[in-house]
């Protein structure tokens, strides 16, 4: 998405926790469980973890997860969230600024799900990242929006949604080391803040690293 307000993103996304109540559902984002459910524990990383309701999921199922974002507000909600869930001794949290820092280790799984920003974020290198912390044999599942949803007819800011091929071709992924499990584009049902029924499209990608 295109850099459309005056704040840094790391001012931004903490004033949208701070001055705020809880912003998301605390459930985990259901491609993520569509596409690993059936997977068995290691490592996971969530990129862009924001209160914590995927890497709690994971933890729940086993895995060792490390969340990181770029809030303070955020993190420390995710980490009474994994208390609460009794998950603390799964989970790690972790403020990166992605983009500038990233967080150290290979993961056999890499979850970056909407990492899609008003404000300054320069996907494409946290993308290649993400892949490069993916452990031999591991997994990395990128999801993002499509486009707007079916109510927002007068859009807040300019935005450029990546395509299916598009983040394929910026990854740049050599097809010796990588096989592509999911390509899709996946319509969901959803509720506008004003209960407006609607819809929107999210695309998926799930890309699994050779082994050694």
């Amino acid at each position: 998405m295109t850099e459309t307000h005056p704040l840094k993103a790391a001012e931004f996304w903490e004033a949208r926790y701070r001055d705020g109540g809880r912003l998301w559902s605390g459930r985990p984002n259901a491609l993520l469980v569509r596409e690993v459910d059936d997977f068995g524990p290691g490592r996971a990383l969530d990129l862009g973890c924001g209160e914590g309701a995927d890497a709690v999921w994971l933890a729940s199922r086993g895995w060792r997860v490390t969340g990181a974002d770029i809030s303070h507000t955020a993190l420390e909600r995710a980490a009474r969230h994994a208390a609460e869930a009794g998950v603390s001794d799964r989970t790690a949290w972790e403020r990166h600024v992605l983009g500038e820092t990233f967080p150290e280790g290979s993961f056999d799984l890499v979850n970056a799900q909407f990492l899609q920003s008003p404000v300054e974020l320069d996907q494409q290198r946290v993308l290649r990242q993400a892949a490069d912390a993916v452990a031999p044999g591991g997994t990395l599942l990128i999801v993002m929006h499509a486009g707007w949803p079916s109510w927002q007819t007068e859009p807040p800011f300019d935005a450029e949604f990546p395509t299916l091929s598009s983040v394929l071709d910026e990854l740049a992924l050599p097809e010796a080391g990588w096989t592509v499990e999911t390509l899709e584009t996946v319509r969901s049902e959803h509720v506008s803040p004003e209960g407006v029924d609607g819809f929107r499209y999210d695309n998926v990608w799930r890309i699994r690293r050779a082994g050694a």
